[in-house]
């Protein structure tokens, strides 16, 4: 049996925990980067027009909205944090402790489950802008203080 890695350990908590949403798991190995990527979708009765941050303008009957959560090396890692709702280091070939990366997952689905009813409320609103948020803080109560074992970065 292969040993488990962030990788392999990440992909099942995501399958497990966040089946209810669209999510996906990019892996770039020449960047040294995990991007966690979260869509939510919702219904535009109304037909409002809105328009996203590259200044898109849409009208359509679904709304798309995505964002992103990088797990990166800060070694060999290059991307712009503006570009990502979270950016959270692990420690190269050591990889990232389990219980930070289950953590990470089962408030990801807090993250969603809000975000969800607020991009609903967002549609029917006045509200002028609509976003996800990443509390630090809140993070860290979803991460079991007990000890926890490293997975290591995968091997290509």
């Amino acid at each position: 049996m292969a040993k488990e890695t962030m990788l392999s350990f990440l992909e099942k908590q995501m399958e497990n925990k966040l089946a209810d949403y669209e999510t996906a798991l990019d892996w770039d190995v020449k960047n040294h980067t995990f991007e966690i990527i979260v869509q939510l979708f919702a219904e535009n009765r109304s037909q409002e027009v809105i328009n996203d941050v590259q200044g898109v303008i849409s009208d359509k009957e679904v709304i798309e909205f995505e964002d992103a959560i990088l797990l990166y090396d800060p070694q060999k890692s290059q991307f712009n944090p503006d570009d990502f709702l979270a950016v959270l280091p692990f420690k190269g070939k050591k990889g990232m402790e389990q219980n930070k990366i289950a953590g990470l997952v089962d408030y990801v689905k807090e993250i969603l489950d809000e975000g969800q009813s607020d991009l609903l409320d967002f549609l029917t609103s006045e509200e002028e802008t609509f976003e996800l948020t990443f509390d630090s803080k809140a993070f860290e109560t979803y991460v079991k203080k007990s000890p926890s074992t490293y997975l290591p970065y995968p091997n290509y």
